[in-house]
């Protein structure tokens, strides 16, 4: 056995844990969950968190659980929120549990014949044919209200601060949470649950639901919730969620985010979302910190992660889509780019329509500069900029003779052009 704790301490993965939660670990092989919410059928970058502690789970040589919360995504977690979630039908549960079950391929085993390939369970399974009258009567009557109302996250809903109160729907939340462990814990062996640091309370309920009921031990852990230096959210752009669906975040803004890392985020993130060595990571942060210019550590993180999340294609696609606004690229570079990426590394630059038929006899440069676009307000100016040299049309110099054409359409459909270094504008034919 490889020493998780000691693994998941040095990365700073580590929150919480139940003492004794090491020696256990230490023993032979355990198995242990962490639960996903499948309200959608793409994980997030929030989710990663949960998903490395399994995969560092499973090489330390013990057997993984993700739980797909089919059953608790009906009722919503009441941790760390302020309303409750919208309910979803088993239809969709079971498309998302399907999606995400893909997702976590990439990082978990499931197919081998190891003793500790991971396993992907849905806690409506064992939830759906349990009565309301024999859950009261053989979960609930274990734990006190009381005990469950000490809870952090029953405490702040139910605080003059929260907006609304708490449903006794939500209420019932960490009973059934708590009643997955036991269900585990008998059916297979599962002695340890980890999550973020706003689930401890969560998960200690099922400890002692193990205890009370199974007269049994069972082990929590925690990680710690990620934050941004900058105190903006973790896992967040300007378009929303970062998700590992490519069609949801493509790779090249998956890779971005990644990329425009702080440097004091970088130096956490990369210890938590790749498998790089000890070793391997204080020599890159060495090599960082002397010349932080150059961006090391974010480079590589992005490297590391592009390609588990998606693949060593995708990655390459987004450095070289990444290095379009940076001068050094060409015209083939730019027809590589498939029509959503190329939106996307110009996204914010200014745009004009021009028919496609009026490309057909062709364009003049000066008439496409000007009267098509507005890019340059008047035909001297452009003509000034033409024969200065610094007009270039798909990252290529042109004189004032060009005639614009079909043949120099993007993807059929963009014309990319530039003035100087930083000044870009794309007509777009319609």
């Amino acid at each position: 056995m490889k020493n998780f704790i000691e693994e998941v301490t040095w990365r700073g993965m580590l929150h919480d844990v139940m003492p004794g939660t090491e020696e256990h670990l230490m023993e032979q092989m355990r198995v242990a969950y962490v639960g996903i919410d499948p309200t959608a059928d793409s994980l997030h970058i929030g989710h990663l968190v949960g998903v490395m502690l399994l995969k560092h789970f499973q090489l330390a040589g013990h057997k993984p659980l993700a739980l797909v919360g089919g059953a608790t995504g009906m009722i919503g977690d009441p941790s760390g929120k302020s309303n409750e979630r919208n309910l979803l039908d088993e239809a969709t549960l079971r498309h998302n549990q399907e999606a995400i079950k893909g997702q976590l391929s990439r990082f978990l085993d499931f197919t081998s014949d190891a003793a500790n390939a991971a396993e992907l369970v849905n806690n409506y399974d064992w939830m759906k044919n349990f009565s309301f009258l024999e859950f009261i009567r053989d979960v609930g009557k274990h734990i006190t209200v009381n005990y469950m109302m000490a809870k952090d996250s029953v405490k702040k809903r139910l605080s003059s601060e929260a907006a609304e109160g708490m449903s006794f729907t939500e209420f019932t939340y960490q009973l059934v949470q708590g009643y997955d462990f036991l269900h585990l814990y008998r059916d297979k062996a599962c002695t340890l649950q980890m999550g973020g640091s706003d689930q401890w309370g969560n998960i200690t309920t099922g400890t002692e639901l193990v205890r009370r009921i199974a007269s049994g031990k069972a082990y929590a852990l925690t990680c710690p919730l990620i934050t941004k230096a900058d105190g903006t959210k973790f896992g967040k752009s300007e378009g929303g969620n970062i998700w590992l669906d490519a069609a949801r975040t493509s790779p090249y803004k998956f890779y971005q985010y990644w990329l425009n890392t702080s440097d004091i985020d970088a130096e956490k993130y990369i210890k938590i979302f790749t498998f790089l060595s000890k070793e391997e990571i204080e020599d890159l942060t060495v090599k960082h910190r002397e010349a932080p210019h150059l961006r090391l550590l974010q480079k590589r993180l992005a490297e590391e992660i592009t390609v588990m999340v998606h693949s060593a294609a995708d990655l390459e696609n987004a450095i070289k889509a990444s290095g379009i606004l940076f001068g050094n690229s060409n015209a083939e570079d730019l027809k590589q780019l498939d029509a959503a990426t190329f939106l996307e590394v110009f996204d914010g630059v200014p745009q004009a329509e021009i028919a496609k038929s009026d490309l057909e006899n062709g364009i003049e440069i000066i008439t496409v500069l000007n009267d098509k676009t507005g890019f340059f307000k008047s035909n001297g100016e452009a003509r000034r900029a033409l024969t200065a040299n610094s007009i270039s049309v798909n990252r290529e110099k042109v004189k004032e003779d060009l005639v614009l054409s079909n043949n120099d359409l993007i993807n059929d459909q963009f014309v990319l052009l530039q003035s100087g270094k930083k000044n870009y504008f794309v007509v777009r034919v319609v």
